[in-house]
């Protein structure tokens, strides 16, 4: 006979208490229940639990600090908040700290059962073996960080913003949140925000009834809809227009959405994972973003590195693209030493993207299966490895050419520093003092 599983109920109002108990008894649940923080640590070290719900308010504490206490000594046991309503801010903090997941009071019981097979989902996950591995290339510290990191967020709602250059895997890095959490068997809806017209992106987004704009002949399901109980991708959400970013905001905050020419909200269950190439925390110093848009989307933000930053990654990736290419050839192409040399000192500003396609166009004329150095065309490319011009042709000022190789080199450095200025500083070999009379000769804030 299969053991059930068992809840932990923290909360110091007995109503409360009792209401849960009778929910997640209905459940096939035990439950056990505590009044206090030092009732919540002592079930804790005597039995274990494959849910833990908790009131934000204690007696003797903060329900934030059984949340750290259960990530630190328990990370295999979801944990959910149960926070005042409209207290947002609260959850928020409360899904930083490493909370699965939050319910607000009143308990609507249809979400707190959601909540709850979600949380049993990801407890049921645990055991097994991560398919990051296979798909997330690279040995490098860097990757070795983001793939922990990716194991440790696909156990949370909490809304990821993905930051990272074009070209460097965010939507496979989503795709993987997405996998390994409770909802991978519900759909993952991936959407470029800048490739939809600005007139039609409400209707993308929230759907439309039938007869509510000219073209309408049917109901329409939008992307939200499309994605309930999976997750939703916006990828490249610095181009969301202003106005469709407050209806964003709403249908975040609500978990609702309002179709065009409906007159009903719609209950949505949606994880929103977002990613971008442009700074966003710039997009909102510009005010091009919002900044209350910007808190929700970036509960968590998870960068993912530039090809340039793990160098010591691209022979494990060109092995395994040049293996997909070479398809079921007995042998598959392989780079000569000289080509591989030449990849490991080019910037790659295009990132894993450049590497696929540079290979893909060397693999079709290289010969014999090898690919020399002459074959990746790395002086057609469009960014040399110092990241300066190979070329000193046509220039009219010396002065005005020297401060343009000048602001390359910093910009090089600060990037690859991630703008820390004292480090780039001593990647160039300059004072501190120096460093900061040039980023202020040359502009660069």
């Amino acid at each position: 006979m299969t053991a059930r599983q068992r809840a932990l109920i923290v909360d110091d109002e007995p109503d409360i208490r009792e209401l849960l108990e009778i929910t997640l008894g209905r459940m096939k649940l035990d439950t056990r229940n505590a009044r206090n923080l030092k009732e919540a640590r002592d079930w804790l070290a005597k039995e274990s639990f494959d849910l833990c719900l908790t009131d934000m308010r204690l007696p003797d504490g903060s329900g934030l600090d059984l949340v750290q206490h259960i990530q630190q000594r328990y990370p295999q046991t979801p944990v959910a908040m149960i926070t005042a309503y409209g207290s947002l801010d609260t959850a928020v903090n409360a899904l930083k700290a490493g909370a699965f997941d939050f319910v607000t009071k009143p308990v609507d019981l249809a979400r707190l059962r959601e909540l709850v097979n979600s949380a049993l989902r990801l407890s049921d996950k645990a055991s097994e073996p991560g398919a990051v591995d296979s798909r997330l290339l690279g040995d490098s510290p860097p990757m070795r960080a983001l793939r922990s990191q990716i194991g440790k967020l696909a156990r949370s709602q909490a809304p990821v913003y993905i930051s990272g250059e074009s070209g460097s895997g965010k939507e496979l890095v989503a795709r993987l949140i997405h996998e390994q959490g409770p909802r991978s068997e519900q759909p993952f809806v991936p959407v470029n925000c800048g490739a939809i017209p600005s007139e039609l992106m409400e209707s993308e987004f929230f759907g439309h009834r039938k007869g509510s704009f000219t073209g309408a002949i049917e109901d329409k399901q939008g992307l939200f809809q499309a994605a309930n109980g999976g997750t939703l991708f916006l990828d490249e959400v610095a181009d969301l227009p202003l106005a469709m970013q407050v209806k964003l905001l709403r249908a975040i905050q609500e978990k609702a959405i309002r179709p065009v020419g409906g007159q009903q909200e719609v209950v949505v269950d949606v994880r929103i994972l977002c990613a971008t190439h442009k700074d966003l925390a710039a997009e909102v110093a510009a005010e091009r973003f919002r900044q209350d848009l910007y808190y929700r989307l970036n509960v968590i933000e998870l960068r993912v590195p530039p090809l340039r930053e793990r160098r010591e990654d691209i022979q494990q990736l060109a092995t395994a693209m040049l293996e997909r290419l070479s398809g079921s050839a007995q042998s598959p192409a392989r780079l000569a030493p000289e080509a591989l040399d030449k990849l490991k000192s080019y910037r790659f500003p295009g990132n894993v993207r450049e590497l696929e396609n540079m290979l893909e166009r060397a693999y079709t004329l290289c010969e014999a299966d090898v690919i020399q150095a002459i074959d990746l065309r790395l002086s057609e490319a469009p960014c040399a490895a110092n990241g300066e011009d190979a070329s000193l042709v046509n220039i009219d000022n010396l002065e005005d050419h020297l401060e343009s190789i000048e602001r390359k080199l910093i910009m090089q450095a600060l990037e690859e520093t991630r703008w820390n200025r004292t480090a780039a500083a001593q990647r160039l070999g300059l004072s501190f003092r120096s460093m900061r009379y040039r980023l202020k000769k040359l502009g660069i804030d």
